[in-house]
């Protein structure tokens, strides 16, 4: 539930009314007025889409849990749809967050409480009323029970949480709460029944093999067990003639299928086992749509603009290991992948290099520093912190390649090798780099996606050329997600997805605090600098003043080398069984198939006739 508090709490203020210093409002707003009124839809919504049919997607290797709540187990997809938050944002305005399952919320001026109005009619799914004693206890479950990288990041921001009447609970902060955001969690809460906890016994630190009970649109209809499993749509949901909620959940039921591999997932569409694709493979989308639901426009291929930030993927170093804790070794290392020749050959020419955790933002860094980067970093090179480079040097790029053959330029593998030896690596026996005592550098990519390999194994090619013991170790998917959290691996994968106005989260993704046990900082990073500077990107109070602290963030975090930049792109590729649509202006920040496309009915008929499904 944290992982959205970058857009949901860095908030200042768009009151609805104010007395005694004291604002109510159904909304709250930064670097700007709300867009949307209390009693308003999203204008991006086709307020008059049918509310009927499935829609059906794969999901690669298995699950055997319903919660996302803790680290044990592997969750189900798609679980949210189960439950609701007390504020929500909307896919065309980062800034704000509106009134779900309340009405308004009152705060002073200074922030030091809030409080939320909850509405009365909110029911769970079984029918039963959610209160404000639900949601005390909702919070008081999180913060005993929660994630621990939750846990560490919100400890002893809140003084007191309090039922101050039936559907009204009141928040009051400690100081050591970060002013933007103080709104954020307030609506970050998806209130849990109280009852239904005690009369289960369940925990909110275990895998359950059931859903808890939540408020939300979708209730849990079919599973089995590892294999697929389906939502169906509340006939009783609380919410659904509420005005923010127009246009929105209007499938009936929402079908998820589990495949072993993508090549199976991909067979499993193109028979029509299920019904709509968001694309992630360049090799599929060039190549596999080919076939003849295709050829006679059963199937519909969409490229979507995405006005998102660009995903930071890449390989990411564990630097709990000692051996990649030195910069020479993984830009070493980096060196030895080459985007350009996997983009001409393998990636059919369609993707772009991240440069940036921010990237296609004003957020990233670029060129030298700005004078208010400076005056950011500055401190930190007075400190000892920092080199002084950092103060006039370029903002670091991804090493680039030729894309005529795979292997480096031989002036690329002559400085990765001096860098080896100078971090105490040499060639030895067998062609090996080898430290003092004549051990090798042994690295382990562990993966369990097959269609990876012929990306992968070039760039093991190019560290084996280099003198490192490199090999792949592609694992089935539960071992894949256990190995991940016991930090049994050197090199993996990592989409680190950041946000338009950074904050709190930051710290889930790059802070020592959550370097011990995270599901973002997976890769242990440790850093004083780093540290200092997420937290003057938390405590800064203007847009001007955010954006040049997170570029000189993200200049740091760049430079320090524990990302490989992968591959990306800025679009959507959707594939679809042609009775499917959507609004034909999408919001920038969302895709939105479960929230706002629909079902045409009309069109899976024609489909059926043909004999297409």
């Amino acid at each position: 539930m944290f992982a959205r508090i970058a857009l949901a709490a860095t908030m200042i203020s768009a009151p609805a009314f104010a007395q005694d210093d004291v604002t109510v409002s159904h909304g709250y707003s930064n670097f700007g007025e709300l867009k949307y009124g209390p009693d308003e839809p999203f204008s991006y919504v086709n307020l008059d889409a049918p509310k009927e049919g499935e829609a059906s997607f794969a999901a690669l290797g298995t699950f055997d849990s319903f919660s996302i709540y803790t680290r044990k187990g592997v969750p189900a997809a798609n679980t949210e749809l189960l439950y609701e938050n007390l504020m929500i944002v909307a896919a065309d305005d980062p800034y704000a967050i509106y009134c779900n399952l309340c009405t308004t919320v009152e705060y002073p001026a200074d922030l030091s409480w809030a409080v939320v109005n909850l509405r009365e009619d909110v029911t769970f799914s079984d029918g039963t009323p959610m209160t404000a004693e639900d949601v005390k206890f909702t919070v008081d479950l999180f913060l005993e029970q929660g994630i621990a990288e939750f846990r560490n990041v919100v400890d002893g921001f809140f003084k007191s949480v309090e039922v101050t009447g039936p559907h009204q609970v009141k928040f009051e902060f400690n100081e050591a709460a970060p002013m933007r955001d103080r709104m954020g969690l307030v609506g970050i809460w998806n209130p849990f029944s109280k009852a239904w906890f005690e009369e289960t016994g369940t925990r909110l630190d275990e895998g359950t093999a059931r859903p808890f009970l939540g408020t939300g649109p979708y209730v849990l209809d079919e599973v089995d067990m590892g294999r697929s499993v389906v939502y169906a749509k509340n006939t009783d949901w609380w919410g659904a003639d509420l005005p923010i909620n127009r246009g929105r959940f209007n499938f009936d039921r929402i079908r998820i299928e589990y495949f072993g591999d993508s090549s199976a997932a991909m067979e499993g569409f193109k028979s029509g086992e299920y019904t709509i694709r968001v694309e992630s493979s360049s090799k599929e989308w060039a190549t596999a749509y080919d076939f003849p639901a295709v050829d006679r426009g059963w199937v519909v291929r969409e490229s979507l603009p995405d006005g998102n930030i660009s995903t930071a993927q890449g390989f990411v170093f564990n630097l709990s290991r000692e051996k990649w804790q030195d910069p020479r070794v993984r830009d070493a290392i980096s060196m030895m992948f080459n985007f350009e020749w996997s983009n001409d050959t393998l990636f059919y020419g369609l993707y772009d290099r991240p440069y940036s955790f921010w990237g296609g933002s004003d957020l990233a860094a670029e060129g030298v520093p700005t004078e208010g980067e400076r005056a950011t970093l500055q401190p930190l090179v007075e400190a000892g912190l920092l080199d002084e480079g950092i103060l006039t040097d370029e903002a670091r790029m991804p090493y680039v390649n030729e894309a005529a053959r795979n292997q480096p330029p031989r002036g690329t593998r002559r400085e990765a090798l001096r860098l080896m030896a100078d971090a105490g690596w040499t060639p030895g026996s067998g062609g090996l780099l080898r430290d003092a005592d004549g051990k090798t550098l042994e690295l382990v990519i562990i993966q369990f996606n097959p269609t990876l390999d012929r990306i992968i194994n070039p760039f093991i090619e190019n560290l084996r050329d280099l003198g490192v013991d490199a090999r792949l170790e592609r694992i089935d998917s539960s071992q894949y997600v256990e190995r991940r959290r016991k930090g049994d691996w050197d090199l993996t994968n990592q989409a680190l997805g950041q946000e338009f106005e950074p904050s709190l989260g930051l710290r889930q993704w790059f802070d020592s605090s959550t370097a011990e046990d995270s599901s973002r900082n997976i890769m242990g990073l440790r850093d004083p600098a780093i540290d200092r500077l997420i937290t003057e990107v938390i405590a800064s109070d203007s847009l001007d003043l955010l954006r040049d602290r997170v570029r000189a963030l993200d200049r740091v975090l760049r430079a320090y080398g524990f990302w490989i930049p992968q591959w990306g792109n800025k679009e959507h590729w959707v594939a679809y069984w042609d009775q499917y649509r959507h609004p034909e202006t999408l919001p920038p920040l969302e895709l939105g198939i479960l929230d706002f496309w629909w079902f045409d009915a009309e069109a899976a008929e024609r489909l059926q006739k043909a004999g297409a499904l």
